[in-house]
């Protein structure tokens, strides 16, 4: 019994975790809103399973790399509230890993989303 305690302490901080992300970090608040977008034009222009499963890949990458770039930043600011170069690259790093994430979302919704939505008005 006392596993499943632990075991539901660790999952109430890691909500904690993304609740305070989501309350804190404007650009998670964005990633959220962009991520509801997404999943109501799958759902209004009724992709397929496979589409649904790339779109659901984006919206989790960009999530966890958000995450875990504001855990990044937090843990830097701790160790040093002064500008230092090694401070930088790390923070800048972290910022690029989820540049590139959603870059890669945006490829993949034009890739999913693209044909239906060219069908729907032009075709």
């Amino acid at each position: 019994m006392k596993e499943w305690r632990r075991l539901a302490r660790s999952f109430g901080y890691a909500i904690e975790g993304i609740v305070q992300t989501v309350k804190t970090q404007r650009n998670m608040q964005i990633h959220l809103v962009a991520a509801i977008l997404a999943l109501a034009a799958a759902w209004w222009l009724e992709i397929d399973r496979v589409e649904w499963i790339w779109v659901l890949i984006a919206i989790t990458l960009v999530l966890v790399m958000e995450l875990v770039n504001t855990a990044i930043e937090a843990v830097v600011d701790l160790v040093t509230p002064d500008w230092h170069a090694k401070a930088k690259v790390a923070k800048d790093a972290a910022a690029g890993a989820v540049l590139v994430a959603a870059i890669l979302s945006i490829a993949i919704g034009i890739a999913v989303f693209g044909p239906p939505l060219y069908e729907k008005f032009v075709g």
